[in-house]
């Protein structure tokens, strides 16, 4: 890796604006920005003319699987997906084994996460063991610098349990992030639920499912002031509900995943269980809410749910596979098509995949967890640690699951061209991606 480059000619996207120019970084600082800039001899140059240039991506939600689901993924080999995809930073759920819900797993995979070239922060259990029964030790996980909280997954049912939640959560100044799903009328669906659902004989989760578990999270956090996040939001009336209640002054924020903002629930028609995920592929309708919702800042963010696993848990009938797909290297294309593809707008891209995620996990705060000030989600200004993504709009490549980095190869996506793709990715000011291939240190 190196620390003293200077990247040629690409489109440098501001909070506001946009600029053609080079960004020259000495020393893993942004030094320079300008046009035809002079550099220190033996620096190294980066072309990217063509290129959007902007902070690097912030994932508001991966499954990194490490401990205990190692045979799917590490947090190594998520680190270097993510870093592929121009993420510079991940928040990696707490739904490992054992869970991460207490101070001891926490500051575990914190400490795996500094082995790699990007940040890893932690989101921790609101209940013990994810169990739904008793609240885990939140404040504990909090002194070690973790602002999210979820059970994802599984939301939290017990709504007594919730409200309590919420309320320690408040006083804490933290988030909860839930994955807002009914069980009770989720009922083991293992696809959106509907006439197509029928027709294929397979059991229905229903979009009420998610839309009572968010208005009553929405409730909750109005009456305790607590800050909600809504994980993997997926139907045009839980968009509706949320910004409604924003309306009203709750502090909620949502996130959609790229699958939902570009699969429908006609993919499950061929039986694939590459295509089961937790909550469903909806309507094209609500794919199309969900994209509005996106373009128009209704919706704050887009993240992963990069849901890796093992091909024996997933080569198995539709309705006994496990849930999840891999997101993390598609997602700035995916992202970049859902907000009109060439005509999209780089400032929104950026917003939503780099600058509010990193607010919404605090990660421009002084952070324990990260050793310091971050660097993720900032200006691309001289001054900053220089943590970059640049991603080339024109690029098409096609994806094949085998040649991807993380551990496992559940991709929905196999052979399909993408708009656009990461050439390099720059984290705390060392370059870790050139050219689309990973920089060894």
């Amino acid at each position: 890796m190196t620390d003293q480059f200077v990247i040629r000619g690409g489109t440098v996207v501001h909070p506001t604006s946009i600029e053609v120019a080079d960004v020259l970084v000495l020393d893993g600082m942004i030094a320079e920005i300008g046009i035809d800039l002079k550099v220190p001899r033996g620096t190294l140059e980066i072309e990217a003319d063509g290129c959007l240039v902007g902070p690097g991506l912030v994932d508001l939600h991966a499954h990194l699987r490490e401990p205990g689901g190692e045979e799917a993924e590490t947090v190594s080999t998520g680190a270097a997906a993510a870093a592929l995809g121009g993420f510079c930073a991940v928040v990696a759920m707490p739904n490992t084994s054992p869970a991460i819900d207490c101070a001891a797993v926490v500051a575990q995979v914190l400490a795996l996460g500094r082995d790699t070239p990007i940040d890893v922060a932690v989101a921790g259990a609101i209940t013990v063991g994810r169990a739904g029964a008793s609240l885990a030790p939140m404040a504990e996980m909090a002194s070690l610098g973790v602002t999210m909280f979820t059970d994802d997954g599984t939301g939290v049912q017990d709504s007594g349990l919730m409200f309590r939640a919420m309320e320690y959560a408040a006083g804490l100044g933290v988030t909860l992030a839930e994955h807002c799903e009914d069980e009770s009328l989720a009922a083991g669906g293992c696809m959106n639920d509907g006439a197509l659902s029928a027709r294929l004989g397979l059991p229905g989760r229903s979009g009420l499912a998610e839309e009572v578990m968010v208005a009553r999270d929405l409730a909750l956090a109005e009456a305790t002031g607590c800050s909600l996040h809504i994980l993997h939001l997926s139907t045009a009336r839980s968009v509706a509900l949320m910004e409604d209640a924003r309306a009203r002054g709750v502090d909620v924020t949502a996130e959609v995943a790229p699958h939902h903002l570009h699969l429908t629930e006609e993919s499950c028609a061929s039986y694939d269980p590459i295509f089961k995920v937790h909550p469903p592929l909806r309507s094209s309708d609500d794919v199309a809410a969900l994209r509005v919702a996106l373009a128009g800042g209704v919706l704050d963010a887009v993240a992963t749910d990069h849901a890796p696993h093992p091909p024996e848990t997933k080569d198995r009938p539709f309705d006994e596979a496990s849930p999840g797909m891999l997101g993390l290297q598609q997602a700035a294309a995916l992202t970049l098509e859902a907000l009109g593809g060439d005509d999209a707008d780089p400032i929104r891209f950026f917003e939503v995949l780099s600058r509010t995620p990193a607010r919404i996990a605090k990660l421009r705060d002084e952070d324990l967890r990260l050793g310091g000030q971050s660097a993720q989600g900032g200006a691309v200004a001289v001054g900053e640690v220089a943590t970059l993504c640049v991603i080339d709009p024109a690029a098409r490549p096609v994806v094949k699951g085998a040649a991807l980095a993380s551990r496992a190869s559940n991709t929905p996506y196999e052979g399909r061209t993408m708009h656009g793709a990461v050439r390099h990715t720059v984290a705390r000011g060392h370059v870790v991606v050139l050219d689309g291939e990973l920089v060894t240190r």
